[in-house]
């Protein structure tokens, strides 16, 4: 028994018996299909892991149905009808690998993008139920579907589930009433001004989703599960424009009385299930929460959908935690628990919670660099803390042919990480760091309330070294002489990097950032943040949450333009949770000198003083590689990773150390 019972009893989705509470939400497998649209073997070792770690159903990623009405890249995605035999032969073996571990799959079929295309074919109009404006392309219009291509498209969808069931899917999940996604966007008044049977009124708009839930059954037998991906509200106050948690606003979208009654006529056409969420492309960082937000904030939605349908409801959105999504399963806010990014960080998640070891789980930092960030950027699915992710065997761990004595210098995440690999390979290691804790830059950019799964990553690190048996050394700071009597076989320096300063004059209330945020200098009640990056634009929104008035001077034109690519859900989240709580941006604007009462700050060759009592500098990072420089000559078998070879951000440290380490 574990304190977590419920999560781990069966459940149906239709005659679809589950073994557990747990599912693993869609997630795009970019980067695991062919050119045929089939599963890869790579896509194959990628959702049998996460089957082998506990998880009770798979829903794959978006898989598409046609390529002529709306166009795709090749190999992007998933699609069943391109070649089918291709796709069943693959798919067979996938289904099969996955039932060996009493699991269930269930492929998800898409009806396509509409206006949220990220991707458009140049001459090629978007797609969209009505002629209204493209999401991402300022001035872009999309052209309104012909009945007889929303017909085609329901044909197709069909088709696919007739494949997915002979490919050994155990059901199919339908993409997507949510998000702003095709059918959401028909099923949504501010976007539908169709005139035909498929515009209108509620019953016309969702006829979309209703014919395909009526024709798969029909192809596929009313025993065959379809579950719908749904949101019952929007969070749309203006094309593009999201609100943040706690704003008042005119819901454009789908407000949660139309959603609640949407959930019960889609019930009533014969969805199985709802996998249920909030939000829209147009307020995406709902879809796909960060940091910034809330774990689990579909449930107080998704506990209305319960109280007016009697189908499964799965809840999605940060869910991690064991002790909270037990008591969401007790409190019938939701039925199933998705996880999609937590098994991305960690497969054996699923086991680790009914064993008792969640200690042991690596935790997600919703940072979305990887999984968000790079799906968008090269359509590759991947994961900032775990480098394996969508690579299992290629990148799995193997013993070391012969066992080394390895010295690590250095206890950031780099240094961490390649320890942890090392030994988990079976080398003998040291750590030597130079404070007394492990952590490096993630101590101050965890402080932060909203970064707790950054402070639990140096947690994770911390036992899992001790419990692999690396020898650490704290409070050492290690010397070229150190390293040189030594007798390492091989010497990893990760020393980090420090922040970056100036003097502003009177330096006497100049500090930087990583002081304010652990607290070992007080910003006072009005503070200004000398640099709108990441770590910037953090501490400005952690001190405006106090009740401090906070302006930002960023010499560039916008903020958050320096350093890695943020996700867009991130970034989006950041500047308007920024401009909700009254923090001052000012772009274009230059830091000139301290004063007695505040800053001089210049644009356009005018200067004026702002008022403060603390001025906080956060303009960057120098890598410390002083200590690789005076042994790079002495030692055969030198690395250099982190912040020291190249100050970038936590994915490319990890990820970094993981490559070498794995190879030492």
């Amino acid at each position: 028994m574990t304190p977590y019972d419920n999560l781990f009893t069966p459940i149906k989705i239709g005659c679809c018996e589950i073994k557990n509470r747990y599912a693993m939400a869609p997630m795009g497998p970019a980067g695991l299909v062919d050119s045929d649209g089939a599963f890869t073997e790579r896509a194959i070792n990628y959702y049998v892991e996460r089957a082998q770690g506990g998880v009770g159903l798979i829903v794959t990623g978006m898989s598409f149905v046609e390529n002529e009405i709306e166009k795709h890249s090749v190999a992007s995605m998933a699609c069943p009808t391109k070649n089918p035999m291709i796709f069943t032969r693959m798919a067979r073996t996938l289904t099969e690998r996955v039932h060996a571990y009493d699991a269930k799959i269930f492929l998800q079929l898409s009806a396509g993008f509409g206006r949220v295309a990220s991707r458009v074919f140049p001459g090629v109009a978007p797609i969209g139920p009505s002629a209204i404006p493209h999401r991402w392309v300022d001035g872009l219009m999309c052209r309104a579907l012909t009945t007889a291509e929303v017909k085609a498209i329901i044909g197709k969808l069909v088709d696919s589930a007739v494949i997915a069931k002979k490919a050994g899917f155990d059901g199919v999940e339908i993409h997507a009433m949510h998000e702003g996604y095709l059918i959401d966007q028909f099923a949504i008044a501010y976007f539908n001004n169709r005139t035909d049977e498929y515009g209108g009124s509620l019953e016309n708009r969702i006829r979309f989703a209703v014919e395909i839930v009526q024709g798969i059954k029909k192809a596929c037998g009313n025993n065959y599960p379809v579950v719908m991906r749904y949101s019952p509200k929007s969070f749309i106050k203006e094309l593009g424009q999201g609100a943040v948690p706690g704003e008042a606003f005119a819901e454009k979208g789908r407000d949660l009385a139309e959603g609640l009654e949407v959930a019960k006529l889609l019930e009533a056409a014969g969805y199985d299930a709802l996998d249920s969420d909030v939000g829209s492309y147009d307020s995406w960082y709902w879809s796909h929460p960060p940091m910034y937000q809330e774990k689990g904030l579909p449930l107080p939605y998704n506990a209305e959908l319960k109280k007016v349908v009697k189908i499964p409801v799965i809840t999605a959105g940060r869910m991690d935690d064991p002790a909270f999504a037990s008591a969401a399963v007790a409190e019938q806010k939701t039925d199933m628990v998705g996880l999609g990014r937590p098994l991305l960080a960690d497969p054996k998640i699923v086991n680790k919670i009914r064993t008792g070891r969640h200690e042991k789980v690596r935790p997600c930092l919703s940072c979305q660099e990887a999984c968000m960030g790079r799906l968008k950027d090269i359509m590759a699915l991947s994961c900032a803390v775990n480098p394996a992710a969508g690579r299992e065997k290629e990148y799995s761990l193997t013993p070391a042919f012969r066992k080394k004595k390895v010295v690590v210098v250095g206890g950031g995440v780099a240094g961490c990480e390649a320890a942890r690999v090392l030994a988990e390979r079976g080398h003998q290691v040291e750590l030597f760091e130079k404070s007394g804790q492990l952590g490096g830059n993630l101590i101050p950019g965890g402080a932060p309330d909203f970064k707790e799964d950054d402070r639990a990553l140096v947690a994770w690190y911390k036992q899992e070294l001790e419990s692999l048996g690396v020898d650490i050394h704290y409070s050492t700071e290690v010397t070229a002489e150190m390293i040189r009597i030594g007798c390492a076989d091989a010497v990893i320096i990760a020393t980090g990097s420090t922040p970056k300063m100036f003097s502003l004059g009177d330096n006497s209330k100049v500090y930087p950032a990583a002081e304010v945020l652990i607290g070992k200098k007080d910003s006072g009640m009005n503070a200004v943040i000398v640099g709108g990056g990441l770590v910037g634009c953090e501490t400005a929104l952690m001190l405006a949450r106090q009740g401090k008035q906070v302006t930002v001077v960023e010499f560039m034109a916008d903020i958050l333009g320096t350093g890695a690519p943020l996700c867009y859900a991130n970034r989006q989240m950041l500047v308007d949770l920024l401009r909700f709580h009254l923090v001052d941006v000012r772009t274009s604007t230059r830091a000139v000198r301290a004063t007695a009462t505040g800053l001089i700050v210049s644009k356009d060759g005018v200067e004026e003083e702002i008022k403060a009592d603390s001025i906080i500098v956060s303009v960057g990072y120098d890598a410390n590689r002083g200590l690789y420089d005076e042994i790079k000559n002495d030692v055969e078998e030198l690395y250099l990773l982190g912040d020291a070879r190249k100050v970038a951000n936590i994915m490319y440290a990890i990820w970094d150390a993981y490559e070498v380490a794995r190879n030492i």
